[in-house]
């Protein structure tokens, strides 16, 4: 197969939807021989807000002290190969379609057909692997328990803050939620946390507590150092990788440091991508309070042009709530995605109170009917519509998809 044509073969597995556990995921990594190799460190990253960003600069500064780092994150942006980086490269189309190739070989002999994501995983898992990698950074797709990346042995594991998401897999209160996050931690291996709301902390105290794991919450931000990525939630992140990396055993210091959090690149959260254009995937009401905040500290009370959109299964109106007091004019849009929800859908979760609203056709539209309204244009919502947007905004070709 061609590259277009293992990708194509790869985007049309997401019709198998999304299947948790771990079966698939170690059969995979155990025929594609994708288990990273004796004394490579991996750190397992889980949570709801921040697990992108964390990783990041996780990935940063562990090539700030040397090291070929391997990264895997989802969802992409733009291009299916963001998932998969070593040393901050994407992996090369020619590769990325060989390993695709032999992965549906394996696949085609298996008695249930492997998701998206878990072949995604094997894929990373084996570039990482061929490309020698002294350490690994996995964040989890959703969940931690039953996710396909805790098939991988973690050395360090990491809880970034616990929020409601994904409730229709992950339980309807933020204790059940934090049950399925703590499932990634290893008997006596170190897990580091944010601080979380009450009824998080406590029931991730307890699963370390009966699997032995020693488990830390940081308890103040990194202050003191220039960090790429806006906002003062990226501080806490910040703290956070840098406990995880120590706790890995890097031989931190100041200087490695300061290039690390200053070289830190992860798109779409709050993304300056022209002086008037931001970017930002805040897709549930925790990261849209995190939105407002970064508002203001760089805008102070100036309003957006606000294009929005959104996918199903998530707390939309609840968003809404806390940006629409961002906004001097709404601009609504659908999402190439089949999780798109509809635009008069997100027009009934508009507050009461909410600015003046206008609905568009597509992406395109939308923003330049913003840039048009005269303020600063804040292109916000799910991830999915952030990829668009930035494939648009950079003449890029963007591979639309549902996971």
């Amino acid at each position: 197969m061609n590259y277009r044509e293992a990708i194509d073969w790869l985007f049309s597995t997401q019709t198998y939807g999304i299947k948790l556990g771990l079966d698939n995921a170690h059969h995979l990594l155990k025929e594609f021989l994708a288990y990273p190799t004796h004394g490579v460190k991996v750190i397992h990253v889980a949570g709801t807000n921040g697990k992108g960003s964390t990783c990041a600069m996780i990935d940063s500064i562990a090539r700030a002290c040397g090291r070929r780092s391997g990264l895997f994150t989802s969802p992409h942006l733009i291009d299916f190969r963001e998932r998969v980086k070593v040393s901050g490269c994407e992996i090369a189309e020619e590769n990325c379609a060989s390993m695709l190739g032999e992965l549906r070989g394996i696949c085609e002999k298996m008695d249930a057909h492997p998701t998206f994501f878990e072949i995604s995983l094997a894929l990373a898992m084996r570039w990482f692997r061929e490309s020698e990698c002294d350490i690994i950074v996995l964040e989890t797709g959703m969940g931690g328990r039953l996710d396909a990346t805790t098939a991988v042995p973690a050395d360090v594991c990491v809880i970034t803050p616990i929020g409601l998401d994904h409730m229709e897999w992950l339980g309807d209160t933020l204790g059940a939620i934090a049950k399925e996050k703590a499932g990634i931690f290893v008997e006596g291996k170190p897990a580091l946390s944010s601080p979380q709301e009450e009824s998080a902390r406590i029931v991730l105290e307890k699963e370390a507590n009966e699997k032995r794991t020693p488990l830390e919450f940081i308890t103040e931000p990194l202050n003191g150092y220039g960090l790429s990525l806006a906002g003062e939630h990226q501080r806490w992140n910040a703290a956070l990788a840098v406990a995880a990396l120590h706790r890995a055993g890097l031989p931190l210091n100041t200087d490695v440091l300061r290039h690390g959090l200053a070289s830190v690149f992860w798109p779409g959260r709050f993304e300056k991508i022209r002086p008037d254009v931001i970017l930002d995937g805040a897709h549930n009401p925790h990261s849209a309070e995190s939105l407002a905040k970064t508002w203001h500290s760089e805008f102070r009370e100036k309003k957006a042009s606000l294009v929005f959109s959104a996918v199903d299964a998530k707390d939309i109106a609840g968003v809404l709530e806390i940006l629409c007091p961002l906004a001097s004019k709404i601009f609504i849009c659908p999402i190439r995605t089949p999780r798109a929800t509809s635009v008069g859908e997100l027009v009934a979760c508009l507050p009461p109170n909410a600015p003046d609203h206008e609905t568009f056709d597509d992406f395109e539209s939308a923003y330049h009917a913003a840039r048009q309204h005269g303020t600063p244009v804040l292109v916000a919502g799910s991830l999915y519509l952030i990829g668009e947007a930035r494939a648009f905004l950079t003449n890029a070709t963007f591979q639309p998809s549902s996971q």
